[in-house]
């Protein structure tokens, strides 16, 4: 998520709009969607006057903050200039001094944030939990899904924990699927209320396409994982939950979080997975975001990978040995044995993702996820090195 800062202008309720183009704005135009039009001259800015007098009452202008030639008194935003790409949707409040832009069409990843409530408090949580109501938030993902111009490849869903929403999860679930149909859903979630049956039937059942659920397992046995996301009886509710999807034929990917207490038993763990969980899609083992919880916990989270590369190695080999795919994600490759290279995803968001400057020379950066913007006030997961040339023909050969 982006943030600018504004000045809001006639804007008397929290709205979502699509950012578009003046002459776009004329294929583009729905009366239920809100529309966000720059306007780089005063002619440009005429036009937009002359449809909000003619009735259109869903459209805003943005006006760059540093043209002081153009005002106007039709709803406006006024910010940075050069800030904003065709088809953004951008979220609007009353009062606020920032806009932030929720969906960008030419990343490579999009989500929507459903709650940031949840049932655990996972030591190394990112999006910290709350407990007010925010089924508000609910309403604004159907609002997004209807203003996104383009069906993204793939749409992920997250929180918090989303099958909190319980069944109004069903209803955005289906009108993404309605209005995206090409589009595969993901859906981020500790798949422990799946092990209720009455909302797992309603949120499962004749589904027009699978949903790929994203589910954390953490330890072999209950007392690890339930020390991880501090909720005792998580580990036998979430293998419900998998059991539950798997009924359901839904796809599945595991995630583990690479922390000291997992790291410790991710041998043991992924062969608990190869021999009890063998029909999962895949396995992610993913770095750990140096944000949230896991500045609370950094004598647990913080890691440096390079210390602990037997027990990625022999992690792997077990899920390997059972048939069961595996990715690396949110590490750099000079994080990583050299012989994982080749299952390391590029799979930070592009918000979020920078490069150290150790990166400038190094011959794989177009392929490697780089670091977590906030790793500067938090740590990088490994002393970064630039990968030469050399180092790639050696692995390859």
């Amino acid at each position: 998520m982006r943030k600018l800062a504004v000045k809001l202008q006639g804007i008397q309720r929290r709205q979502l709009c699509r950012v578009s183009t003046l002459s776009g704005l004329q294929q583009e135009w729905e009366p239920d969607l809100n529309f966000l039009v720059p306007a780089s001259s005063q002619e440009e800015l005429r036009q937009l006057e002359t449809l909000t007098q003619a009735g259109l009452s869903n459209v805003a202008a943005y006006l760059s903050d540093s043209d002081a030639t153009l005002q106007s008194a039709m709803p406006a935003v006024i910010g940075p200039p050069d800030s904003l790409e065709q088809a953004d949707i951008i979220t609007l409040t009353p009062g606020s001094k920032h806009a932030h832009i929720i969906y960008r069409q030419s990343d490579l990843h999009h989500s929507l944030f459903l709650t940031n409530r949840c049932n655990s408090y996972c030591l190394m949580c990112s999006q910290p939990p709350t407990q007010h109501d925010d089924s508000w938030l609910v309403g604004e993902a159907l609002q997004l899904a209807r203003h996104i111009k383009t069906s993204p490849p793939l749409l992920g869903i997250s929180g918090g924990e989303p099958l909190l929403a319980g069944t109004a999860l069903r209803e955005v679930i289906d009108t993404i699927q309605d209005l995206h149909p090409q589009t595969c859903l993901e859906i981020l979630t500790n798949g422990r209320l799946f092990s209720q049956a009455p909302l797992a039937q309603a949120l499962l059942q004749d589904l027009a396409q699978p949903v790929r659920w994203l589910v954390p397992l953490y330890g072999h046995a209950d007392f690890l994982h339930d020390f991880v996301v501090q909720s005792p009886g998580a580990f036998e509710q979430t293998l419900e939950g998998l059991l539950t999807l798997q009924d359901f034929q839904q796809p599945i990917q595991l995630r583990i979080v690479l922390i000291e207490p997992v790291l410790r038993e991710l041998s043991e763990l992924c062969h608990f997975i190869a021999r009890n969980l063998p029909f999962v899609q895949q396995v992610a083992l993913m770095g750990c975001e140096p944000i949230g919880f896991a500045l609370a916990n950094r004598d647990l989270c913080e890691v440096d990978l390079r210390a602990w590369q037997q027990e990625l190695l022999a992690g792997a080999t077990a899920l390997r040995r059972g048939h069961v795919p595996y990715v690396l994600m949110n590490t750099p490759l000079c994080a990583l044995p050299e012989e994982l290279w080749p299952d390391a995803h590029r799979s930070i968001s592009d918000w979020k993702q920078v490069y150290a400057p150790e990166c400038q020379d190094c011959a794989v950066q177009s392929s490697c996820s780089g670091l977590f913007a906030w790793h500067e006030r938090g740590w990088k997961p490994t002393a970064i090195k630039a990968i030469s040339m050399r180092q790639i023909h050696e692995q390859i050969h």
